[in-house]
């Protein structure tokens, strides 16, 4: 029997975990692969059902700030692109196709 010790996390990683959530468009369980945590962790940190993340009393930040510029959106569509890219890559790359037997 293995006797595992609670990891604890920051507040400043805690949120660093949500801001990728939100501003990277992968699905949650993936950016809680990506991070090394559990799914529910990264869920329960991120705030109520609806997904908005809830910014704690020390960072909450104005309403101005909070609206993604146009470079953000930018930088958050290249993101899901290059991830859509590379996911193609990786199928054709593991694709064997169908078995050609030469005559000889």
């Amino acid at each position: 029997m293995t006797n595992k010790t609670r990891r604890s996390f920051t507040d400043d990683f805690k949120r660093e975990a949500v801001s990728l959530l939100v501003s990277s468009g992968r699905p949650l369980i993936q950016v809680a692969a990506g991070l090394g945590i559990q799914p529910s962790m990264l869920r329960s940190w991120r705030g109520p059902a609806d997904g908005v993340a809830r910014p704690s009393s020390e960072s909450s930040l104005p309403a101005s700030k909070m609206v993604p510029s146009a470079d953000q959106l930018e930088i958050r569509r290249l993101r899901r692109e290059l991830e859509h890219a590379q996911m193609e890559r990786d199928i054709l790359k593991n694709y064997r196709g169908p078995a050609i037997r030469l005559r000889g």
